[in-house]
């Protein structure tokens, strides 16, 4: 074997994402524009930090009997409750009976993680479906536990909705066995949703089927403002009865994007089978990461547990939903005034942080280049990047390169 040499590593390709965002801090144009990252900002474009957080982030600062000694492998053990009752519902049959197996996790995205870590080891050879598009970091999330992927139709390029029949048409030649990753609410990157009929079709067939649901929830509450009806999906499923997998991100309805602040729950079909998951995923995060950080899942603790504080956060969290609104009620209208050809309807009909365009990589680059304008090639917009004062120069570009 040749000795290691750091030599022969090649570079590596810019993140999709982050790559946008570093091009942007280096152009000291007033008329750049972000609209690349998935992170809120303030009417002012700047980052926000909800009221409520600072207030549970106090108490907690303030609290002497709190320590920094470890958590245990599984997390927070009242964020973990409190994350599973938020996910499903407390009544719910599945979390009464004690068959939801919860651990925190590093966010949204280490919470996939741990779930396709667990899959790989115990189920050797699970194909994973994945809707066309999709979170760009799901197949390297999933192929890099070792896992086959493959993708299933989602977005109708022609209306920029759900092409639900193709949709179907996919996961019914799906394997029994299979894996089927399926955005809670707020479809990243499309903002399409299936409606509540088509839910139950979908469930319906999964049933059917025998395919295992792996729920991505990165937006509850943050795509109508209200927590409940954004778990519909989810809540759905548990009270069919199914075995399912969803992973949990308190990034965007927190806005505690920086501490990582996540769960994995998996519902399983008895309590005896709920404590053998629970020793196996402690086995694959242990050498992982070992055990979560503590200071976020408190604020998330905190914040889902205390009436008070829960009810602040509701309306904190209905006013971003109302911006981002009014942002995609904004745009529309202004790319409209420019006279653009086709239908933009789809702007106010999407729903989340995102709004497809449909433009094209090279109507992406043409915008970066003569207007300041960052997105990911793939013409994806985080409304919430939007500001009042930026909406004409945007729908401008937007006009100049169709």
């Amino acid at each position: 074997m040749a000795p290691i040499s750091f030599e022969k590593v090649e570079q590596g390709p810019p993140d999709a994402i982050l790559g946008v965002k570093t091009r942007f801090l280096a152009d000291d144009s007033p008329e750049s524009v972000n609209v690349s990252v998935g992170a809120y900002r303030d009417a002012q474009g700047k980052p926000l930090v909800l009221e409520v957080v600072r207030k549970a982030e106090k108490a907690i600062l303030e609290d002497a009997s709190r320590n920094k000694e470890y958590l245990g492998i599984a997390g927070d053990v009242k964020f973990r409750q409190a994350t599973q009752e938020f996910c499903f519902g407390a009544d719910a049959k599945s979390v009464k009976e004690g068959r939801v197996a919860t651990v925190q996790a590093l966010s949204g995205t280490g919470a996939l993680r741990v779930g396709a870590e667990f899959l790989a080891t115990h189920f050797a050879g699970t194909k994973v479906y994945i809707p066309n598009p999709t979170w760009g970091n799901h197949f390297k999330i999933f192929g890099n536990a070792g896992l086959e992927t493959a993708k299933y139709t989602y977005l109708n390029p022609a209306t920029r909705g759900l092409d639900f029949e193709g949709m179907m048409k996919d996961l019914e030649q799906a394997p029994a066995g299979s894996v089927v990753v399926l955005h809670v609410c707020a479809h990243n990157p499309t903002g399409v949703d299936p409606t509540a009929e088509q839910w139950q079709k979908i469930v319906d067939l999964l049933t059917e089927r025998q395919l295992l649901p792996f729920f991505d929830s990165a937006y509850q509450g943050f795509a109508s403002g209200d927590v409940d009806k954004d778990a519909y999906a989810v809540r759905l499923f548990e009270s069919k009865g199914q075995q399912m997998m969803v992973a949990q991100s308190y990034s965007k309805n927190m806005g505690l994007y920086g501490e990582r602040v996540g769960a994995l729950n998996v519902v399983c079909p008895s309590a005896g089978a709920c404590a053998r998951v629970m020793s196996q995923l402690e086995l694959v995060i242990r050498p992982m990461y070992s055990n979560p950080p503590r200071h976020g899942a408190a604020i998330a603790a905190l914040i889902l547990t205390d009436p008070k504080l829960r009810e602040e956060w509701k309306v904190e969290l209905k006013g971003i939903v109302d911006r981002i609104l009014a942002m995609r009620k904004g745009l529309r209208e202004a790319i409209e005034a420019t006279g653009a050809p086709g239908d933009w309807s789809f702007i106010t009909d999407q729903i989340g942080m995102f709004t497809f365009t449909g433009l094209s990589a090279d109507q992406v680059a043409s915008m970066e280049k003569n207007y300041h304008i960052y997105m990911p090639s793939n013409g994806r917009i985080s409304v919430a990047g939007l500001t009042s004062d930026k909406l004409e120069h945007v729908a401008k570009a937007i006009r100049s390169v169709l």
